[in-house]
């Protein structure tokens, strides 16, 4: 297998890059973003990209692969529903507008947040936003497209937040990881149980499309 992920140096894609390098039915992985990941492994190739709205000028190298992985997200903390949208929005669908013309046969795996609104007219502003965003993807012909919607993330094995804050937070909050991830298993998992459920839903595919903590923890 093939995959394309997008967002490799955050927290979820850090995750998700150490699976599929661990997975040995995953032969290579594309990381595409605006900055170097900075790590070195025969599997691993690279795109750095300052403008991901316009994927044209490197659309040839973006070309028959099986899967995206698509991690890339800001927080909303003190944006304005215009500049979320931008970031969250138009450019998830000009990337997957992309791709499944490139790739028709591809999975697409979008990485959204425990309580996204389906509905799109909530009073929460970053998740409406992030429900037409999941609404949109559903209706572009891939082979299949995946939702994930995880609630609290516990990072493992070298996983940082870029966020300084976050990871202070994580730092603080680790002596307590055992007791979490036995007492809320519907609502937390670990960055290494949501990176291995994204590349096994890549290959195998899920029985639905939007897929919370606890289907991310039985995956």
């Amino acid at each position: 297998m093939k995959i394309l992920l997008f967002g490799a140096t955050g927290m979820v894609g850090q995750s998700v890059l150490r699976e599929c390098l661990l997975d040995s039915e995953v032969e290579q992985v594309l990381a595409v973003g605006r900055s170097g990941t900075g790590k070195s492994h025969p599997k691993l190739a690279e795109i750095v990209h300052s403008n991901l709205l316009n994927l044209s000028s490197i659309e040839p190298q973006l070309t028959d692969y099986d899967a995206c992985l698509f991690c890339l997200g800001v927080s909303s903390a003190g944006m304005s529903e215009e500049k979320y949208r931008a970031v969250t929005y138009d450019l998830t669908l000009s990337v997957a507008h992309t791709l499944v013309r490139l790739n028709p046969h591809m999975t697409f795996i979008y990485v959204t947040g425990s309580g996204t609104d389906s509905t799109e007219q909530g009073r929460s502003m970053w998740a409406r936003v992030k429900g037409k965003t999941e609404n949109d993807l559903l209706k572009l012909p891939f082979k299949g497209a995946y939702m994930f919607r995880p609630g609290a993330i516990l990072p493992k094995y070298g996983v940082r937040s870029k966020t300084g804050w976050y990871q202070l937070f994580y730092t603080l909050l680790r002596p307590l990881y055992p007791l979490l991830e036995r007492g809320f298993k519907n609502a937390v998992t670990t960055s290494d149980q949501l990176g291995r459920a994204m590349v096994k839903v890549a290959k195998h595919g899920y029985s639905k499309p939007h897929i919370e903590s606890r289907d991310i923890n039985h995956i």
